[in-house]
């Protein structure tokens, strides 16, 4: 394993959590989870590439949708444990259900409310 990939503190399950936000706007847009080959792939393709904890995969953001991410910076926190991205996200979605951000709901009078639109039908961008 690369040096610089020895700095990162993984956890029991030798995955960090990754935190991708937009290079211009500085939006939060999603949070996922790397292992060192995720890592590794994004460093060398420039291109955010995740690990999926319910498949069990490696996860190229955008495969399935298009919805890609081009990496511009990658940073590690001062514990060495979360990795952030900063990302031109390609076709201006980065959440599953179609939005722009994962981050869609905010807490309002006692509850989570909807405060984003739907970008494109989930259905559209996956099939369904």
């Amino acid at each position: 394993m690369s040096d610089w990939l020895t700095a990162v503190k993984w956890n029991e399950q030798g995955l960090v959590p990754a935190i991708a936000q937009d290079y211009n706007s500085g939006r939060i847009l999603m949070v996922a989870w790397m292992n060192h080959d995720a890592l590794q792939e994004t460093a060398d393709s420039g291109r955010a590439v995740y690990f999926s904890r319910s498949r069990q995969r490696l996860w190229r953001k955008g495969e399935e949708s298009g919805n890609y991410q081009v990496v511009h910076e990658l940073r590690l926190d001062c514990d060495a444990d979360v990795i952030q991205l900063q990302v031109e996200q390609r076709g201006g979605i980065a959440c599953h259900t179609g939005r722009e951000s994962c981050f869609y709901r905010v807490f309002k009078d006692g509850d989570w409310q909807t405060v984003e639109p739907i970008l494109k039908d989930p259905a559209e961008i996956y099939g369904g």
